[in-house]
């Protein structure tokens, strides 16, 4: 290697990325760079780029509470806005030196001799002490498997990779998919099309958004740090409550929300027919739960049509649906989603032992607080499994984990030849105090299925509890969870675990 060790590498330059440098830095650790296999920053709000992109977090909620921004122009920001929040953040506190952009992490070693993890890129290899993935889960467009799709003769794009190009109006225009990404988009473009038709597999659970622009008077208030302070607060008690009140069990909670979202479908679609074909057949919360205003009246224009009917196959001019009906189309649209792996499974990660990321999750991810893995020492997870959230920020969570992450660097720093690793039983029992809070949960019990769970039907992706829960727990480092051991003179500070004894 041409260069010393760094004191470690973070891969992933979105939202968690730069809370992790610039944390970080402020706790004075210097030598370190962020890996970005884009042109730029910002994750999937760089990526993200569909018309009507926004958050469903208010906009004071979802920032990092240590690089508050008063000035956001709606209650809900939009993707431009967030995008240059989080360019902002690399001015602010001086983070473009520690980027690497354009460089893709092909593979991850870690050299147990050393100590040290030996990252190769597309544009060299960097030497780290600790290695941080920051990569996200949710930028991997997922396409569905449709026969005929290759022999569509218009154009077809998924959301997340918006074909800007493509002039939609006076086009026939068919959405596939229904979820976060659709309700926000179809009502932006409904009336520059020919007619639009929405394909729908399941009807998801809609509430009220109550979006509008922050006043120039609000904004004002909120260059007060105390009022600022006070306004995020009410917004995270506010969702705190709905878990704390039942949002991750079927409780009467459950069916007063239904009722709200039934109220808020009924004010907005008059037909009896469409109305009860967007009414869902399963429980509020088992899927991720929309927020619109303009989504319901959207699909009520006379020139748009929801089709409930399973697609049958993609045709040269369109799609024909199970009924034997042929839909004409120009445009097809794929709101899809994601695959929930990322990259992180799509990168190859070894650890000690030989041990891979891919073998260690063969039995489905897992990791300690979502941020440790047994038999891959000083590595971490941002926004690993079981960190996602239904009812409150996301970066709140980040935070969390950050934080921890901070205390094991520190634990390092006082131990200069050392290196950490998640005791394997610690691990376990996490896994095992999770699936007990997801038994009887809104995910298992909701009568659905839904990316949250993987192919055994555990959920894997979100954290059943409260961030406040999570918080407590997650933090601060517990030395009794770690081993610490020194692999140059093959000593143990602490107990070393076993990599056979690592959770599968």
């Amino acid at each position: 290697m041409s260069e010393a060790p760094l004191d470690f590498v973070i891969v992933g330059a979105g939202f968690s990325g730069l809370a992790m440098a610039i944390r970080a830095r402020q706790a004075g650790f210097d030598r370190l760079v962020v890996l970005e296999k884009a042109a730029g920053v910002g994750g999937t709000w760089r990526e993200n780029t569909y018309p009507g992109a926004a958050c469903d977090v208010p906009s004071q909620l979802y920032s990092l509470s240590f690089a508050p921004k008063s000035d956001w122009s709606r209650l809900f920001a939009p993707q431009p806005e967030i995008q240059s929040y989080l360019e902002g953040l690399v001015a602010a506190h001086g983070l473009a030196p520690l980027l690497r952009l354009e460089t893709r992490v092909e593979r991850a070693v870690f050299d147990a001799a050393a100590g040290l993890w030996r990252v190769e890129t597309d544009r060299g290899d960097v030497c780290a002490r600790v290695l941080v993935g920051a990569m996200g889960a949710l930028h991997h467009p997922a396409l569905p498997r449709l026969p005929g799709l290759d022999s569509f003769a218009g154009t077809a794009f998924h959301s997340a990779a918006w074909d800007h190009a493509c002039d939609l109006r006076g086009k026939r225009v068919g959405v596939i998919g229904t979820g976060a990404s659709a309700v926000q988009f179809v009502p932006e473009i409904v009336d520059q099309v020919a007619h639009l038709t929405q394909f729908q597999r399941s009807a998801p659970w809609i509430l009220p958004r109550g979006d509008r622009p922050v006043g120039g008077g609000r904004r004002r208030l909120m260059r007060l740090a105390p009022l600022r302070r006070l306004y995020r607060a009410s917004l995270f008690w506010r969702r705190e409550a709905a878990a704390l009140l039942g949002f991750t069990r079927v409780s009467t909670i459950t069916a007063l929300a239904e009722a709200g979202a039934r109220r808020h479908l009924a004010a907005s679609i008059a037909d009896p027919d469409l109305r009860e074909r967007l009414t869902p057949d399963y429980r509020l919360g088992c899927k991720r739960v929309l927020l619109s205003d303009d989504y319901y009246p959207a699909l009520a224009r006379p020139h748009a049509s929801l089709v409930t009917a399973p697609i049958r196959a993609v045709l040269p001019h369109g799609v024909v649906t199970a009924d034997g009906t042929e839909h004409p189309l120009d445009v097809l649209i794929f709101a899809t989603g994601f695959s929930p792996g990322g990259s992180l499974l799509r990168t190859e990660v070894i650890g000690r032992d030989g041990l891979s990321l891919l073998q260690a999750w063969k039995g489905g991810a897992d990791a300690f607080h979502g941020v440790s893995v047994a038999g891959f020492p000083n590595f971490f997870l941002l926004l690993g499994p079981n960190t996602g959230l239904g009812h409150n920020s996301v970066l709140l969570m980040v935070e969390a984990q950050v934080a921890h992450v901070l205390d094991a660097l520190e634990r390092l720093r006082d131990h200069p030849g050392g290196v950490l690793e998640v005791r394997p039983e610690a691990q376990a029992r996490f896994r095992a105090e999770v699936d007990a809070r997801m038994e009887g949960s809104i995910w298992t019990e909701g009568g659905c299925g839904s990316w949250y769970l993987d192919r055994s039907g555990r959920n894997r992706t979100l954290w059943p509890g409260t961030v406040s829960d999570y918080v407590r727990g997650t933090e601060r480092m517990r030395a009794e969870d770690y081993s610490l051991f020194d692999p140059h003179r093959s000593a143990d500070i602490g107990q070393r675990p076993s990599a056979a004894s690592a959770p599968g």
